[in-house]
């Protein structure tokens, strides 16, 4: 007779509650045993299975026979002097994304990666300029959001997350869905926020969902051809086109698109931009953040931010047009941990 290889062990962060059921059919098939075992992972975040301690211990080495607990490893944690915190968090493939937590008033926000790089190529972009990588599975972007908050100490704070680190998350359509559907047990979607470049057909697929997280736009041009030279692929998509899927998208009241513009300097912070920008987005209900480029002389040559008098000319002027406007200066920049600056490799740190 041939020996049998043995099953490999179901990891159970990203199993959903079939899964998990299938693992405990022979061992302890109870529905409110399921619903332990998923809420242990969901919702307490634990590191191991022995963790689970109002599981007998019989039960418990059972089940560490049939399925595991894997995260993503903290490689690198770097801290910049604003108390932003970059993680770099390598995958089973040795792959490696980054990761932000960053305190705030009243509350820390942890911004969370959708790919190993980005294929949409914004030329402001670090993480762009390095070019595409796969899309992270929705148990590995939970992984991220399970291995920063036991590690930070963050679990059951008030924290918002948002989808604004490395890739788009609207072309991994199938990683994101999973992961707000295994977030939802611990993060309103009220507190959470998805950023794209404008992926038209994933807007509409977003806006179909049952429980929408909040949406931002990058949008950083107020022409089309403008907008084709800074995002490339996102510019596959029409302004008209992006600007009609984004007055379809479904708003409960007093939320608000939150429309990113990443200033730069010479390029689209002119006086005619900000005039054109608030009619562009007339009739939308949108909050509008003005983002000084974060530059980067080694991915990102020639770019520049504009300076101080001109971005508040330009918020000036959106703001006289009656636009709701605040500019975003980036936390974690010393460390390039802010907005387009993620890279998911590791860098040496100076010193």
């Amino acid at each position: 007779m041939t020996a049998q290889t043995p099953s490999p062990r179901l990891n159970l962060v990203g199993a959903d509650r079939a899964q998990v059921a299938a693992v405990l059919a022979d061992i302890d098939p109870r529905p409110y045993r399921i619903e332990q075992v998923y809420h242990w992972v969901t919702r307490r975040l634990v590191a191991s299975i022995e963790d689970m301690s109002n599981l007998s211990k019989p039960l418990r080495a059972a089940l560490s026979e049939r399925a595991m607990i894997q995260d993503p490893g903290i490689v690198e944690t770097v801290h910049a002097p604003d108390g932003t915190l970059k993680l770099a968090l390598v995958h089973r493939d040795g792959s490696v994304v980054e990761a932000v937590v960053m305190p705030m008033e009243g509350h820390v926000t942890v911004c969370l990666s959708v790919q190993t790089g980005c294929a949409v190529g914004c030329v402001f972009c670090v993480t762009g300029a390095l070019g595409p990588g796969r899309n992270l599975t929705g148990a590995e972007i939970f992984g991220q959001y399970r291995a920063i908050l036991r590690s930070t100490g963050l679990a059951g704070q008030p924290l918002n997350l948002v989808f604004m680190g490395m890739g788009e998350p609207l072309l991994n359509l199938e990683g994101l869905e999973r992961a707000l559907e295994l977030l939802a047990d611990t993060v309103s979607p009220r507190r959470i926020t998805v950023s794209t470049s404008g992926i038209v057909p994933g807007l509409r697929r977003l806006a179909a969902l049952p429980r929408r997280p909040n949406l931002a736009v990058s949008l950083n041009a107020t022409t089309q051809a403008q907008r084709a030279r800074l995002m490339p692929a996102a510019a596959r998509w029409p302004l008209d086109e992006l600007l009609d899927a984004l007055h379809a998208y479904p708003l409960e009241r007093g939320r608000r698109i939150t429309v990113e513009y990443v200033l730069l300097a010479g390029i689209n912070d002119s006086p005619d931009d900000a005039r054109r920008l608030p009619v562009l987005l007339r009739g939308l209900p949108v909050k509008v953040n003005l983002i000084p480029l974060n530059p980067d002389p080694q991915f990102l040559p020639g770019l520049q931010a504009p300076d101080e008098e001109r971005i508040n000319a330009f918020a000036a002027t959106l703001a006289a047009a009656h636009m709701n406007v605040t500019v975003r200066w980036s936390k974690g920049r010393e460390v390039a941990a802010a907005c387009g600056q993620l890279r998911g490799r590791l860098v040496p740190t100076p010193g």
